[in-house]
């Protein structure tokens, strides 16, 4: 997998009329001189759930696709357009795990960089504490691999590849 790259890097020509003149306009956006368009590239949502298990271990799931397939990662997922933080996780936990969420509360956010096509997607990760409506029967689907339950203090972040999951699990550890 090559490394990725900045936006501003990757953006040759503008996308609205094609041109090859689109210019660096600040840290975080670039300018077509030609028709004037002007695009920023903002941060991109996403969310985690943080799930115990009555022993009170935390559900990882264990990815089954690049970015950083066969690692350790929360479930969860990229909020859509016009999706609420809170509608995103709850589509990603039956997606991904097949069941319903019972209660969710909000517990931290972190930046971080996701990388993608070639690109860093700079996201915010919104993380939640999350009640299933049921821990039996389920299945790893859509881009998990597989279901494992740690002590967080047990946890190898080394097997956490984003950062911000990282940041995640210490703010957790210092709760618990």
């Amino acid at each position: 997998m090559t490394q990725a790259q900045h936006p501003n890097k990757i953006f040759k020509f503008c996308p609205s009329c094609g041109s090859t003149q689109l210019r660096q306009s600040g840290d975080r956006s670039k300018k077509c001189p030609h028709c004037g368009f002007h695009y920023f590239f903002n941060t991109s949502a996403a969310v985690a759930a943080i799930i115990f298990d009555p022993e009170g271990k935390i559900m990882l799931a264990r990815r089954a696709v690049d970015p950083h397939k066969g690692q350790l990662d929360f479930p969860g997922g990229f909020v859509d357009p016009m999706e609420t933080a809170e509608e995103a996780l709850t589509r990603e936990i039956q997606e991904e795990l097949g069941t319903s969420v019972k209660k969710m509360t909000y517990f931290a956010s972190f930046p971080n960089t996701y990388p993608f096509a070639g690109m860093e997607v700079m996201t915010l990760d919104l993380a939640f504490l999350v009640e299933l409506e049921t821990l039996t029967g389920l299945k790893p689907m859509d881009d998990i691999a597989s279901i494992e339950f740690y002590h967080p203090s047990e946890v190898n972040l080394d097997e956490l590849p984003a950062q911000s999951m990282k940041n995640i699990l210490k703010k957790l550890n210092e709760h618990t």
